[in-house]
């Protein structure tokens, strides 16, 4: 489940919601099942889908267990439901600052903030129990460690407090692979170590790019990213150094994978390499920044080495390693 730390997986609109308020009983109930949704910050857990799936096919290779794998994604959309309501009940006060986080439900009191909290505490619980229930007591557990993660130690300990908040508290979005693989095997592989460093190390220059963006919003809201403290060069340094990590750590799955996996992990790999040299390239030239490209692409990156990793894992061709010994 992803729960992108600062609720950024997708930019929101930086538009208030202006809309005039709907007067018929059916318009009222779906303004507010429609905010009770957003509160979930649907876009953002589209990475569970990109990253859940391919691990667990990892996991299980060669062969697709439709029924768990979709069981699986029901608790785990359930358990980032969770995390990004409370989220949103932690940050209402913030959200109302800042022009991209406006719309949402809290920030325009379209959802009064207790039952936002009962409803994400709901969904937690039933988030831990279904996937108790439909895979494992650990996949279950993971979810648990997950949500109280991204709400106590990111949301409340280190957002507002560092700018190293994205570094750390980008892990609770790096979960899904965790969870992933425990509903499959019961345990967790060093398979699924490896994707969620790929996962952790990749959060930072996806987040830093955004925040880039969004620099002014986060410094009106006291919430010190790293674009808010530090000049843009040395943003963009640190969004190479992380964006090598990320590339290695994507290198380090080839001996687990097939031949479809290393090649799309390579070129995607010195794609990403090359976006963000040349943002990095741009500031130390004085030329005008544009993050969001980086921003952008950086999804279109991880979605691009996941699909492949699914790929490779259907075919359930030979490893790179079985294929060279």
């Amino acid at each position: 489940m992803r729960q992108s730390p600062s609720g950024h997986g997708f930019a929101d609109s930086p538009a208030a919601d202006s809309s005039p308020a709907p007067t018929t009983l059916p318009g009222r109930l779906l303004a507010r099942a429609g905010a009770y949704i957003a509160l979930t910050k649907p876009r953002v857990i589209e990475l569970l889908l990109v990253a859940t799936i391919p691990t667990m096919l990892l996991a299980d290779r060669g062969s697709v267990d439709l029924p768990l794998l979709f069981a699986t994604l029901f608790g785990g959309w359930m358990g980032a439901a969770s995390a990004n309501t409370l989220n949103c009940v932690v940050d209402a006060d913030i959200d109302k600052v800042m022009k991209r986080t406006a719309r949402r439900p809290l920030a325009r009191e379209a959802v009064p903030t207790s039952h936002a909290f009962v409803f994400g505490t709901l969904l937690g619980i039933a988030s831990f129990a279904w996937l108790w229930w439909a895979a494992n007591l650990l996949s279950g557990v993971l979810v648990v460690v997950t949500i109280l993660f991204y709400v106590f130690v990111y949301t409340m300990g280190l957002k507002r407090r560092t700018s190293q908040n994205v570094v750390w508290g980008g892990a609770a979005g790096c979960m899904p692979a965790l969870v992933g693989w425990s509903a499959v095997t019961g345990t967790v592989g060093w398979q699924a170590v490896v994707l969620f460093l790929v996962i952790f190390f990749w959060t930072p220059p996806h987040t830093w790019a955004l925040a880039m963006r969004y620099k002014d919003d986060y410094a009106a809201a006291g919430v010190p990213m790293l674009p808010v403290v530090a000049t843009e060069q040395v943003v963009t340094r640190q969004i190479v150094i992380y964006t090598w990590l990320t590339v290695a750590a994507t290198a380090a799955l080839v001996p687990a994978a097939g031949v479809v996996y290393a090649a799309v992990a390579l070129v995607a790999g010195a794609w990403f390499l090359l976006m963000a040299h040349q943002l990095y390239a741009g500031v130390r030239r004085g030329e005008p920044v544009k993050p969001l490209r980086l921003f952008l692409q950086s999804n279109n990156y991880l979605a691009v080495v996941f699909i492949g990793l699914a790929v490779d894992s259907v075919l359930g061709m030979n490893t790179v390693s079985q294929f060279f010994s």
